[in-house]
């Protein structure tokens, strides 16, 4: 399939970056993300404890708990980005503007991928630093072994950075969802769905081969896995290999809608 037009792309995404940005929803939920991020990270990191040395707690993993809440309002943005044209009938309008799809689509990517960049950054930023104000009050003190948070920490620049990259990716899974469905409705509850259901049947599963190999899988299991700085050794699947399942996961809802875009009418 051949690339748009550098021209029309870029009409495409001057298009798709008024949209984003005069949608009110889009900024409340780019707001929500953040809040509810570091909100939840500081509020597991004060709660904490480690009482004594070995304590065996990961503290980068826990300041970046929130990032389990913040997945959610990063997928109703994404399936949002693509899912209020459908209801609204302004598909129509943008298809006709530009005709190319493939473009359409990619602006829409590659907006969505800016803003929730920006965000994801600044809600993990927030959580890394509450955590280090408050982890230390809670026994995470360098006696106990765990120096201040600090990414200048290998293991907790990488579980920053993937965190970022995780909320970036199930935000893109909602786009290619929703461009699939046309609803926003089946895709928020597909996403979610796949993310949170498939995690609950994998701890049913009595046999530990079988649910080790179903949280290699799983998009969140393994993508959250980027995120693990103690015994990653005994991971079911090491962290960047599990932010790349999750990736494989987003790339394949975004060719799924792809192909919808084109082999239909709006």
């Amino acid at each position: 399939m051949k690339h748009p037009p550098a021209g029309t792309l870029r009409r495409a995404l001057a298009a798709e970056w008024t949209k984003f940005r005069t949608d009110a929803t889009h900024a409340r939920l780019l707001l929500g993300l953040v809040v509810l991020t570091a909100a939840v990270g500081a509020a597991t990191a004060a709660t904490t404890t480690c009482p004594a040395p070995g304590c065996g707690v990961d503290a980068p993993r826990t300041a970046l708990t929130g990032v389990l809440v913040g997945q959610v309002v990063a997928v109703v943005l994404g399936v949002l980005t693509a899912g209020n044209e459908y209801r609204t009938g302004m598909v129509r309008t943008t298809l006709a503007a530009v005709p190319s799809r493939s473009a359409v689509l990619t602006a829409k990517a590659v907006v969505l991928s800016a803003a929730v960049l920006a965000a994801g950054a600044l809600a993990v930023a927030g959580s890394l630093l509450a955590a280090r104000l408050l982890l230390p009050g809670n026994g995470f003190t360098p006696a106990h072994g765990y120096p201040a948070l600090s990414l200048a920490d290998g293991p907790t620049l990488r579980a920053a950075t993937g965190s970022v990259l995780y909320l970036l990716l199930v935000a893109l899974l909602g786009l290619g969802a929703v461009t699939a469905t046309r609803s926003s409705a089946a895709a928020t509850g597909a996403v979610l769905g796949l993310l949170f259901v498939l995690p609950a049947v994998t701890a049913v599963v009595g046999d530990p081969d079988w649910q080790r190999h179903l949280q290699q899988f799983a998009p969140m299991p393994a993508g959250l896995a980027v995120q693990a700085t103690l015994d990653t050794a005994r991971l079911p699947i090491a962290p960047w290999p599990g932010l790349g399942v999750l990736a494989l996961w987003t790339a394949a809802a975004l060719t799924l809608g792809r192909t919808a875009l084109h082999a239909r009418d709006a």
